[in-house]
């Protein structure tokens, strides 16, 4: 099972929309409806001779012997996970990470019987694999529910395969959504459902016996629950195992463009009383948002008629768009709303970011001023080596930032302001022209180029 900061392993859990109450009845019936569906997955790895760690005993050696015994013959390693039947032909989902680099993997059902099992494909990005096991005889299979609707509170259970002991159930409640541990597409659920070491890719149903997560990984700097675990929605799990179904591979969207949060300092600077949305930090060249006309620095609200909640938000969004689907996109620019509409193409890998266009450099100028706690310098060549400026940078430089002013912790010596309040300056007495004008007005938004990178900042005078 995978471990995530202090030890991380398998995770969680989703629940219904609805008002529930206590299952006063308890959950018998639940399990004896569900275990059927839920499997024990062994994956095993032959290991060479050179990866197994025994000692190779040298020539004369009166052990020598003993290297034609352990030396030739592959070693193999074992884990052990779960995963859960979603078909009557056979088709069980699970993590990509109990299977990972496995030669063999087997099926075992919760009535004893063991089947091999076919690799169809596997996700890394989310965590998800598929697999095919096959009989003469259907399958017992249980159906994913709708993740959208479980709720803080609501009742889950998870039923897994704990430390290789076989069919367990353990329950608990939803404690959080949207939780995030470090990877491009999370979206997990938390719960205080009990999940340890080979819970990992088994269900997490809710009181109508849907899957409405993946149990996938827990928090613990023990190794063993604590009281919390996620999952991955069961929405999110669909579309993927879809897509290895069809594909044997995912295939993302692919917009073209980083993004960055919209702060609360920065919000009513963007004219938003709240933050949300994402704020454009870089357009890929030729790519379909560059094709659209979106550009660095746009407030993108709404993606294909939804609403972008915030920057973490919106790559989820294009990922799960279909390739050559074209998408509405409502945006912010410089205080003006508009629309555009892009075709969003597939991801096939990150490609490195376009530069920004290059303004001409300012003439040199010879003093140094301290506007919003920044102090500024023009950027010449020798500021440029000195600052290790990039190249594609163009605007004012910042060698200092007072650790009193609003800017500390916003800006650092090195960067180069582009714009002001989304203005373009190009020399100190613009800056100072720009911030005089706009004072009185709130925060002010600095536009900077960091090491070649769009960022966005709101600053009080």
């Amino acid at each position: 099972m995978r471990l995530l900061s202090a030890i991380f392993a398998v995770l969680i859990v989703a629940a219904p929309a609805t008002a529930q109450r206590f299952p006063t009845e308890g959950f018998a019936d639940l399990a004896e409806e569900l275990s059927p569906a839920v499997v024990n997955i062994s994956a095993a790895q032959r290991i060479g001779a050179e990866d197994s760690g025994l000692p190779d005993f040298p020539e004369g050696s009166p052990l020598e012997r003993f290297n034609e015994l352990f030396g030739d013959a592959p070693r193999i390693a074992n884990s052990l996970g779960s995963g859960f039947i979603i078909d009557p032909e056979g088709i069980v989902v699970t993590n990509n990470h109990v299977i990972d680099e496995a030669d063999e993997v087997e099926v075992t059902l919760s009535d004893g019987r063991t089947f091999p099992a076919d690799f169809i494909g596997r996700d890394p990005a989310t965590d998800l694999a598929v697999l095919r096991i096959q009989s003469s005889e259907p399958f017992p299979y249980v159906e994913f529910g709708n993740s959208d609707n479980a709720r803080v509170g609501d009742w889950v259970i998870a039923i897994g395969n704990p430390f290789g002991l076989g069919g367990s159930l353990t329950a608990g409640v939803i404690s959080a959504r949207g939780r995030e541990i470090g990877g491009r597409y999370d979206d997990y659920i938390q719960t205080d459902v009990a999940i340890n070491r080979g819970n990992s890719g088994g269900p997490l149903f809710n009181l109508d016996g849907d899957v409405v997560a993946v149990n996938t990984a827990i928090y613990s700097p023990t190794g063993a629950s604590v009281g919390i675990s996620f999952s991955i929605p069961s929405n999110l799990a669909r579309h993927i195992v879809d897509q290895l179904l069809e594909y044997g591979e995912t295939r993302r969207g692919w917009l073209g463009v980083s993004v960055q949060p919209v702060t609360s300092g920065m919000a009513p600077a963007l004219g938003l009383t709240a933050p949300r949305g994402a704020i454009i930090s870089r357009v890929e060249d030729g790519g379909p948002a560059a094709e659209a006309g979106i550009e660095t620095g746009d407030l993108i609200l709404r993606f294909d008629g939804r609403e972008v909640p915030d920057s973490r938000s919106l790559p989820r969004m294009v990922a799960e768009t279909d390739v050559g689907r074209e998408v509405v996109i409502a945006l912010r620019r410089r205080g003006e709303n508009m629309t555009l509409r892009a075709t969003v193409e597939r991801l096939v890998e990150a490609g490195a970011p376009a530069a920004p266009t290059r303004r001409a450099s300012p003439a040199p100028q010879q003093t140094s001023e301290t506007i919003l706690g920044l102090t500024l310098a023009p950027l010449d060549d020798a500021s440029r080596r000195r600052y290790r400026v990039h190249p594609d940078a163009s605007g004012v430089l910042v060698t200092a930032v007072d650790p009193e002013s609003d800017a500390a912790g916003k800006v650092r010596p090195g960067d180069v302001i582009e714009e002001v309040a989304w203005s373009p300056v190009a020399s100190i007495t613009e800056i100072r022209n720009v911030v005089d004008a706009a004072s009185g007005s709130g925060e002010i938004l600095l536009v900077l180029n960091r090491n070649g990178q769009f960022v966005l900042q709101s600053v009080r005078p």
